[in-house]
């Protein structure tokens, strides 16, 4: 018997065990491993090198780094609904103003045009037959008019007869007018008119010569107003945009014409006329200044990449010189981190130049303000930091 509870009480213990087991073994694996993770605090001071903004005189050479765009950029959608039956480009095409580049079903716009083809028909033949009929009751009241004129002058006959055929010929001369200026078959016509420009609508056609920079719907998408299905870009000629200081403004008119250096072909340089200046500061206080120029025949610059317009002028400047590993952000809205209060700021900043590596600040730094040049690991804004020694 106490055989038989110990047995049971073994039963009961034994999983209890391990399940005991297992729990303390996932909880000191689970330490272990949490002990291995690097835990960031964001607390704890980030090491950063610093360097004091100071002013110093620097060769005047203006160089302004922009971006090539497309001279003109447009997607293109259906203007009626329909199933796209065919797109002639893809990808990359080089395509004519004014070559085909998708087709949408028109098969129930075609049967449409056919009934009303139809109609217009019928309606024409039985407005022609009732013409005919006119014609012969026009005819024989116009001479029974004559007659009765003869017959009434001679007191053959009274008036009321002339005046009763007069009636009728006006009546059918009426009618005649009213089978000329058939408004069924004008309301028939403008519907083919119409049909026929809903077809002519289910064909895309290119509004200029370009290349197609993104198919964006396949043979068997639906189609519809302001749903995209191509996108094309005129590169033949191109547009380099810049941002400029408020300062330099005055460097610049419409129609000068400067050297542009791709990044990606340094050793090439490209002619291009200033075509707009800016009227509006941007977000980084800086002013856009646009330019055109002509693309190689082979297309060999293309839309997003860099470039840089040098103007030399004379003599020295005087301003805040930082490397340009120090910027942040965007090329159109660079910042630069600074310590404030034992803090990283990000500030906006505009650039007036670049020289080799180093950028010259037109604003957003004073003289005397603590930029950070180093350390932009795991830096933010707002974060604690500490200078290395």
């Amino acid at each position: 018997m106490k055989n038989i509870n110990l047995k049971k009480i073994l039963i009961f213990l034994i999983p209890i065990i391990l399940i005991g087991v297992v729990v303390v073994k996932l909880r000191k694996n689970k330490t272990a491993a949490t002990e291995k993770v690097y835990q960031y605090d964001k607390n704890t001071p980030i090491e950063v090198q610093t360097k004091i903004a100071v002013k110093s005189n620097v060769e005047r050479e203006l160089s302004y780094t922009g971006t090539f765009e497309p001279n003109r950029e447009t997607k293109l959608s259906a203007e009626v609904q329909g199933k796209i039956n065919s797109v002639f480009v893809d990808a990359g095409s080089y395509v004519k103003q004014g070559q085909a580049l998708v087709k949408l079903d028109d098969a129930l716009l075609k049967q449409q045009l056919k009934t009303a083809e139809v109609m217009i028909q019928n309606l024409t033949a039985e407005t022609e037959i009732q013409l005919q009929n006119n014609s012969i009751q026009l005819e024989g009241l116009e001479a029974d008019v004559q007659r009765f004129k003869v017959l009434v002058a001679s007191e053959a006959i009274q008036g009321v007869q002339l005046e009763k055929a007069e009636i009728q010929l006006k009546s059918v001369q009426n009618q005649r007018r009213t089978l000329q200026q058939q408004s069924a078959i004008k309301n028939a016509e403008a519907q083919r008119a119409s049909i026929l420009e809903q077809i002519k609508k289910t064909s895309i056609f290119a509004p200029f010569s370009g290349i197609v920079t993104a198919k964006l719907s396949e043979v068997g998408s639906f189609a519809g107003p302001g749903v995209p299905i191509i996108q094309l870009s005129e590169l033949g000629r191109l547009k380099f945009v810049i941002n400029i200081p408020e300062a330099d403004l005055k460097r610049f008119a419409l129609g000068q014409v400067f050297e542009v250096t791709p990044d990606a072909y340094n050793t090439s340089s490209f002619f291009a006329k200033v075509s707009m200046i800016g009227s509006k500061a941007n977000i980084g206080s800086s002013f856009p200044v646009q330019f055109e120029l002509q693309n190689t025949s082979d297309f060999k610059l293309k839309a997003g990449m860099l470039g840089r317009i040098s103007k030399n002028t004379n003599g020295t400047i005087k301003g805040i010189v930082l490397p340009a590993a120090v910027l942040q952000g965007s090329a159109d809205s660079p910042k630069v981190y600074v310590v404030s209060n034992g803090k990283a700021v990000l500030k906006p900043v505009t650039i007036s130049s670049r020289i080799d590596n180093r950028v010259l600040i037109g604003s957003g730094i004073s003289e005397g303000e603590e930029v950070i040049v180093a350390g932009f690991i795991n830096l933010f804004e707002g974060a604690k930091v500490s200078k290395i020694k």
